[in-house]
């Protein structure tokens, strides 16, 4: 349970919580499953304070301070947290499906099983976040930045990622079926047996990329850099290559697999 004490002081504003923080810097709010539903929060220092649980449902977040926070199976569907600043934020198992996180800094943040549907995470910093089992169904990334992220295993369904900056990117077995990565860069990612079916790759850069077994049946991947990629044993049936790069791509199993099968891509 909250802490009394400090439930009545944020209760009294922003303002007088803010003074407070700033007063008492060694102390870490207690807001443990505290009910917060649509409050003004716009702007609170809430760095380093223990929300677990709590709902935040549809409340204003944006521009809150929220660095080492502890948000660990907290509520916050339809919350707004645009510009917000969650740097090495717990939010593991947490409910954001319809959040603003546009432009938030999210930076070494612990986003393991949370549920990230229908965000908007557009210009978002997710360097070094830890999304993995994440579900980002649906979600916009646009022009986010996911460099050195860990992807593995999250649902990215349906997902869009176009320009999204995915260099390094663990991809491990994540599903990004019918997902939007045209002109993403993912240079060096790691989509060892990902899902990428039907996904829009158009003019994206995979250049060094491990495709390994990787499923990309029906992908689009018109004008794709696939310089020095590994393409061993990925599935490529219905996939279009139109004016692709695949200059030293290894491709060796993957012509076998195909030609086996008597199936084929268009590549020219």
């Amino acid at each position: 349970m909250a802490a009394p004490k400090c439930l009545a002081i944020l209760r009294q504003g922003i303002e007088s919580w803010n003074a407070w923080r700033k007063e008492n810097p060694s102390i870490r709010p207690d807001l443990h499953g505290a009910l917060l539903m649509g409050t003004q929060l716009a702007g609170v220092y809430l760095h380093e304070a223990n929300l677990a649980e709590a709902n935040l449902a549809r409340a204003n977040l944006a521009r809150a301070k929220l660095a080492n926070a502890l948000l660990a199976g907290a509520h916050l569907p339809e919350a707004d947290l645009t510009y917000a600043h969650l740097t090495k934020a717990d939010l593991r198992e947490a409910d954001l499906h319809g959040g603003n996180l546009t432009e938030a800094n999210l930076t070494w943040a612990d986003f393991r099983g949370a549920d990230l549907s229908k965000t908007n995470l557009t210009k978002a910093n997710l360097r070094r976040a830890d999304l993995r089992k994440a579900n980002l169904q649906g979600a916009i990334l646009v022009a986010a930045d996911l460099r050195g992220a860990d992807l593995t295993a999250a649902n990215l369904q349906g997902a869009i990622l176009a320009r999204a900056d995915l260099r390094r990117t663990d991809l491990v077995e994540a599903n990004l079926a019918d997902a939007n990565l045209d002109r993403a860069n993912l240079t060096k990612a790691d989509l060892t047996k990902a899902n990428l079916q039907g996904a829009h790759l158009a003019e994206a850069d995979l250049t060094q990329a491990n495709l390994t077994e990787a499923n990309l049946r029906g992908a689009h991947l018109t004008r794709t850099n696939l310089t020095q990629a590994n393409l061993d044993g990925a599935e490529l049936q219905g996939a279009d290559l139109s004016s692709a790069i695949i200059v030293a791509a290894k491709l060796d199993r993957t012509l076998r697999m195909n030609k086996k099968r008597n199936q084929c891509f268009r590549y020219k």
